[in-house]
């Protein structure tokens, strides 16, 4: 009963907040920020914009809230027993966000996952500091250096690669046009610090974190630094033609355990997809993805392509990652390879249509050369530019996996209505 009053409280608070600042349009549309609605789709890296328009501190209370219908057959060789599975909705998920303008070029941004399909109750994802000026240090300090130059300080979503600003964060699904994330999903939570440099369509950065999702300060010594770095160059070459490419690295030494591939405790849009007949949504909360467990000393490469001309648009992953579980001696390797083609159309690109192609090869830690293929089909129509609708076809197929595994001769197939509320 707490804990639903919790909820109740926190909904209000957040939907009494959205009906007073939507009064001031331009004072919710924060400097050097991707907007959580709509008009944040097709952007990466938040905005370098030196014009600031600070008068005092300013809280932004957000949020974003999703249902899926999901109607998913499987099957397998039936040497594990799958669990029954029909159509019907799934857990409605709901994020909190909170932006706050601090000072001339400084914001902080926490986002809370008020119910998510590995935890029903709320829990903080991470937060971090943005900086874009150094005024707080003196007015123009090192100005000619930060008008192109964003400093990002603390737990957060870590920045390798450009797949992840497409991926549903738990709730926040609307810059995704499909259901569900990549196969191998490329996302984790450190604590660290990236430097950015933006100018003239170039982008540069370098990041260094503790190598730890969850944090403490137990076994000193099983700690280790990860590197990131991302170079590429993204502009608008006239009203109808953008490009944008981009290589990104994910190094991590001898850490106690990496989790790049299994950091999201938010969970897979797919529930219950190859699962056996225990399986419960809070402890399988991953289902159809695949993890390469390398948990060790990994290098991460991904290279990712977009280009859009009016209505078309293109979006591929090209991900390469080595490495090791921690009782393992030699390196294996997994690749990933994914498309995306979307066409937008009607007036503002309000309705669009979109397909999918993602295939994973891989050393897996059996000792089996694994490959998963996955065909997306999806339609969508943003109702506002706060609600949007997709429905999804979807179909998964794993191949070459030992006659005794779960995934022998595993696919999955079917469709996904997933609807999106986000301010």
């Amino acid at each position: 009963m707490k804990r639903a009053f919790k909820l109740v409280s926190i909904f209000l608070v957040l939907m009494i907040s959205y009906s007073l600042s939507s009064q001031n349009k331009s004072k919710r549309d924060l400097d050097n920020y991707r907007q959580p609605d709509k008009r944040g789709i097709n952007v990466f890296e938040a905005p370098k914009d030196t014009i600031t328009s600070f008068n005092d501190v300013y809280v932004r209370i957000g949020g974003q809230s999703t249902l899926q219908y999901q109607d998913l057959s499987h099957e397998n060789s039936g040497a594990v027993e799958l669990k029954e599975i029909g159509g019907n909705f799934n857990l409605a998920t709901a994020n909190l966000d909170i932006d706050v303008v601090l000072y001339d070029g400084v914001r902080m941004h926490l986002r809370t996952y008020l119910s998510s399909r590995h935890h029903p109750e709320p829990y903080v994802k991470g937060g971090y500091l943005q900086i874009d000026k150094l005024d707080f240090i003196s007015e123009g300090f090192m100005e000619d250096f930060m008008n192109y130059t964003t400093l990002k300080v603390g737990h957060m979503e870590n920045n390798y690669g450009d797949a992840h600003f497409r991926r549903s964060d738990n709730a926040q699904a609307i810059y995704n046009p499909f259901a569900g994330n990549l196969i191998m999903d490329a996302f984790t939570t450190e604590v660290g610090a990236e430097l950015y440099y933006q100018r003239n369509g170039f982008l540069g950065m370098v990041g260094f974190t503790n190598g730890k999702l969850n944090q403490d300060v137990a076994n000193p010594d099983t700690g280790g630094a990860s590197f990131l770095a991302k170079i590429g160059y993204d502009k608008q070459i006239n009203d109808d033609f953008r490009f944008r490419l981009t290589g990104s690295l994910y190094n991590t030494g001898a850490v106690r355990s990496s989790y790049l591939y299994s950091a999201d405790r938010a969970g897979s849009r797919y529930y219950f997809v190859l699962e056996d007949t225990d399986a419960t949504a809070k402890a399988n909360f991953r289902s159809g993805r695949y993890n390469p467990s390398l948990r060790n000393e990994i290098t991460a490469f991904m290279f990712n392509p977009f280009v859009k001309y009016k209505g078309l648009e293109f979006f591929g992953t090209y991900e390469s990652a080595t490495g090791k579980a921690n009782s393992e001696t030699d390196d294996r390797t997994a690749t990933q390879l994914a498309g995306e083609l979307i066409y937008r159309f009607g007036q503002n690109e309000k309705f669009y249509l979109g397909t999918r192609y993602n295939k994973v090869d891989s050393e897996d830690i059996s000792g089996d050369d694994i490959e998963i293929t996955r065909f997306n089909v999806v339609a969508g129509w943003f109702l506002t530019k706060n609600i949007m609708a997709k429905l999804e076809y979807v179909t998964q197929k794993h191949d070459g996996y030992s006659s005794g595994s779960i995934f022998d001769e595993g696919q999955f197939d079917g469709l996904m209505l997933e609807t999106v509320i986000s301010f």
